[in-house]
């Protein structure tokens, strides 16, 4: 019984971001962390929630990569794509992927995995952005089959507003408990800060708990795609 748990952090909020690191490196592990490529500046095209919690910036992000995290594209300025118009949502897509090539380094739209915000899209999007990236996160099921050659569509859930660690575990117990397979669950920031948090120490527990799991790896969603 192998499972692949994949924790996908969005949003890119500074503080959550370095302590989301910390704690996984803690156990030798890879976070997967997914950010907007504007959202350390004041463009006024950003939600206007999103500067209740100072976002990271590529500085930050080339740092976390050099230390063996995962730093994903999770659009230019947060907006839902579903409600542009395709060619609108397309440019959208490719400012963001042209800010990654330029501050992140070492990043290959191609090797990408995007993260839709709201986790939404439409058929029409999905078929053009898999000619762009790798992959693409979606909402979805959970529980993914195990990584396969060509797996385009990666599905999850994610909890809020409140904080997620009972809905995490239960989830996450659940998972477990079934056949094998890939679970994502989009997690936010940690603490105080993002839509459904995670709390830091719940957290630590967890990965603790998963590390010590014969048959269980805890992996970013980039890293497992390369087991296929």
């Amino acid at each position: 019984k192998w499972h692949i748990i994949t924790l996908s952090f969005d949003d890119g909020f500074e503080k959550s971001s370095i302590k989301t690191a910390e704690i996984y490196e803690k156990y030798g592990l890879s976070a997967c962390i997914n950010v907007v490529a504007i959202g350390h500046t004041k463009d006024p095209s950003l939600p206007g929630e999103w500067h209740k919690w100072q976002a990271g910036d590529f500085e930050l992000w080339n740092d976390l990569k050099l230390r063996g995290h995962e730093i994903m594209p999770h659009s230019y300025n947060h907006a839902n794509l579903t409600t542009l118009p395709f060619e609108e949502a397309k440019s959208q897509i490719l400012k963001c992927l042209d800010v990654f090539n330029k501050e992140l380094k070492g990043f290959i739209a191609k090797e990408s995995i995007f993260n839709f915000p709201y986790n939404s899209s439409t058929q029409e999007i999905e078929n053009w952005i898999i000619t762009q990236v790798r992959a693409f996160r979606i909402y979805g099921p959970a529980n993914n089959p195990l990584p396969f050659d060509g797996m385009k569509k990666l599905t999850c859930i994610s909890y809020g507003q409140e904080n997620i660690d009972k809905n995490l575990e239960e989830t996450v117990n659940s998972f477990l408990e079934g056949p094998p397979g890939w679970f994502i669950y989009n997690t936010h920031g940690i603490d105080d800060e993002g839509w459904g948090p995670v709390s830091s120490g719940f957290l630590d527990e967890l990965l603790d708990r998963l590390t010590r799991m014969k048959n269980v790896e805890v992996l970013p969603a980039g890293a497992a795609l390369d087991l296929a």
